[in-house]
């Protein structure tokens, strides 16, 4: 049976049948060549997303697609690039604003009729874990978190976005409008073949222990980010944590205290 003859919310699924037995020369200088291998549905607390499971030949990391809405074949489809960082996402790390931007996005592609987030295996910026709590203990010695890098004989940003250009051409999207302050993000997807047709600002207010970090993403790495405009710490809106009370679209907010 063809795609054409399935359900629209069927389309996901046949890329598993597609990609069984896919090969291609790859993206980028490393060839990276991957496959959806895997649909399911997702809820989360800000909806429900299907989330797509890729494989790749270049190592064994695992990245996902969290997808809302029909996005197969679409254009200009709301796209963001998310990093892994188990300090910010699981551990609610406020060093930087990872978890925020993780949540803030999923937040955003719920508010459009279609969307995708891509999860990156490229914990710290591309060179691991360990190698960023380095980073993390020269920046408390003063150096910024490009110096820190720089120091250990890292670029500022060793993230590839090969795979995630290959993932979106798995999906099938014509045209994307990227979720992103991060210019180098926009350049590698077009180097990539990926049609970025334009950007959507992704605007986090700071915290006390973050700005120093969010003001060197803009001196340092050219990120588009007007600290001037963010809204001051005491006015920034607080983010849902794990302890509160599950909101499911369509029920009454919950009484207090309960």
């Amino acid at each position: 049976m063809s795609t054409e003859t399935l359900p629209k919310d069927d389309a996901l699924s046949q890329l598993v049948l597609r990609d069984q037995d896919h090969e291609c020369e790859g993206f980028g200088p490393s060839k990276v060549c991957v496959r959806v291998v895997a649909v399911a549905a997702l809820p989360t607390r800000f909806g429900p997303f299907r989330i797509v499971a890729f494989w790749n030949n270049r190592d064994g990391k695992e990245h996902v697609a969290l997808v809302h809405g029909d996005v197969v074949g679409g254009a200009e489809v709301p796209v963001r690039l998310h990093s892994e960082c188990l300090t910010g996402d699981v551990m609610g790390s406020l060093r930087c604003d990872c978890r925020d931007q993780l949540t803030e996005g999923l937040a955003a592609i719920r508010r459009e009729q279609r969307g995708v987030l891509l999860y990156l295996r490229q914990e710290g910026r591309g060179i691991g874990l360990i190698n960023k709590i380095r980073a993390y203990a020269l920046q408390e010695q003063g150096l910024d978190t490009v110096e820190a890098n720089l120091a250990l004989g890292f670029r500022d940003d060793e993230r590839d976005y090969a795979v995630a250009a290959h993932m979106l051409w798995s999906l099938q999207l014509r045209s994307i409008r990227l979720i992103t302050n991060n210019p180098e993000k926009m350049r590698q997807l077009t180097q990539h073949g990926v049609n970025v047709a334009g950007r959507i600002p992704h605007v986090i207010p700071p915290n006390e222990h973050n700005r120093f970090y969010l003001e060197t993403k803009a001196r340092r790495s050219g990120h588009f980010i007007d600290l001037a405009e963010l809204a001051p710490l005491a006015e920034a809106p607080r983010l849902m944590e794990q302890s509160d009370p599950v909101v499911v679209e369509g029920m009454p907010e919950p009484l207090p205290g309960k």
